[in-house]
């Protein structure tokens, strides 16, 4: 089958989302499908053979973060030459309802189109203001996949319609094995983090609380932390006698994340929400390590109610110092939840996550015709 996938995103910038159609366009390659992914990216940057770039992405604020997007005249004829070259079976665009790609593609095509809602947010005053704009290209979508129940929920209150659930992958063989970083963890324990630090509903604001809480009784605890953002801002909000226990690896490779997770006794997730999966969470689930969470939807759901790690309520810092204290002392305890945690991320493995968007398309494929450009839009630009 031949898969045009449209990511609204910066490629080169980390996001969940960016990440989740990299997977999903590897998985589908290994499947034995052919596989183009259009994104938002410089033409002078090195991509996978299978991404074209569709020019230079700006910062937008979007669902309480600052998204890179490409939108206007440049990018449609990119998008527009895209898919009439493609010839493609069906095209997959995500987060359609973006100010990007995935709602140009749904503009300038015809024929099966599948499109993947990541978003979980509360009602917008915006989207409900945009709707009209938004539903000559939605309308054009022959199926629609959430990520999570808390995507599914966003679309229904949003636009309308309905969804199939089908949850974000992760690459189980990427994160099972990997070497620790050199002197970690250490003998007073470990606690470790990856998210931007810059954005509150990660809530890094309050595991660095946690710390502060933590640390009098445990001289040798640390904090293991990456992602992107103002290091010093961050260490600066804990007392100076601490801050020589907070290492910082700014943003780090893919390979070096993996190593992270094996460099910790305890990973946390911490964010207050606006979460409709939480792929960070399954990864670190698949690398095995003991989890701490908010008690948010999302990662109740993919921590199966706790039984895969330990939950506190969002935004409680003495509620995540008691929970992350449990798992060093109680290392039984910690082991056991590491088990049941990759066993439950099993069934987000991507190789079971693709077949099943597979049959996505197979559904909206059996009714004939390629994926087109739109005759209005053809007129426009070619």
């Amino acid at each position: 089958m031949r898969v045009g996938l449209v990511c609204p995103y910066e490629w080169n910038v980390p996001g969940g989302v960016q990440q989740h159609i990299m997977d999903l366009a590897e998985a589908l390659i290994d499947l034995g499908h052919h596989v183009s992914v259009i994104s938002a990216a410089d033409d002078d940057v090195p991509l996978p053979p299978y991404v074209v770039p569709a020019g230079r992405a700006v910062p937008v604020p979007y669902n309480g973060s600052v998204a890179r997007l490409s939108f206007g005249f440049r990018s449609a004829s990119r998008v527009r030459r895209w898919v009439r070259d493609g010839d493609f079976d069906v095209l997959h665009v995500h987060e359609p309802a973006a100010p990007s790609l995935s709602l140009l593609a749904c503009w300038v095509a015809t024929g099966p189109i599948v499109a993947t809602f990541h978003t979980a947010n509360p009602r917008s005053r915006v989207m409900h203001a945009a709707e009209p704009m938004l539903q000559s290209a939605l309308e054009k979508i022959s199926a629609r996949i959430a990520v999570s129940e808390a995507a599914r929920r966003t679309l229904v209150e949003h636009l309308g319609g309905d969804a199939v659930l089908i949850p974000n992958g992760v690459a189980i063989r990427r994160f099972a094995k990997a070497d620790p970083l050199p002197g970690w963890p250490a003998d007073g324990g470990a606690i470790g983090f990856l998210g931007r630090l810059d954005e509150p509903r990660k809530g890094l604001g309050v595991l660095l609380r946690a710390f502060e809480l933590m640390a009098p009784s445990r001289p040798g605890l640390r904090l293991l932390i990456a992602g992107p953002g103002d290091a010093d801002e961050a260490r600066s909000r804990v007392g100076p006698e601490l801050r020589d226990r907070v290492v910082l690896l700014g943003r780090v490779s893919e390979d070096d994340k993996v190593r992270a997770l094996h460099s910790v006794d305890v990973f946390c997730a911490p964010n207050t929400g606006g979460e409709s999966f939480g792929i960070v969470l399954a990864e670190a689930m698949a690398a095995g390590a003991p989890i701490v969470a908010s008690d948010i939807d999302a990662f109740r759901r993919v921590l199966r109610g706790g039984l895969a790690g330990e939950l506190f309520p969002p935004g409680d810092p003495a509620g995540l110092a008691r929970a992350a204290g449990r798992l060093l002392d109680d290392r039984d305890r910690a082991a056991s939840l590491s088990d049941a945690a990759f066993e439950a991320v099993r069934d987000y493995d991507w190789p079971v996550v693709a077949r099943d968007v597979v049959r996505v398309y197979e559904t909206v494929v059996s009714g004939g015709g390629h994926v087109r450009v739109a005759a209005v839009a053809a007129r426009g630009g070619r």
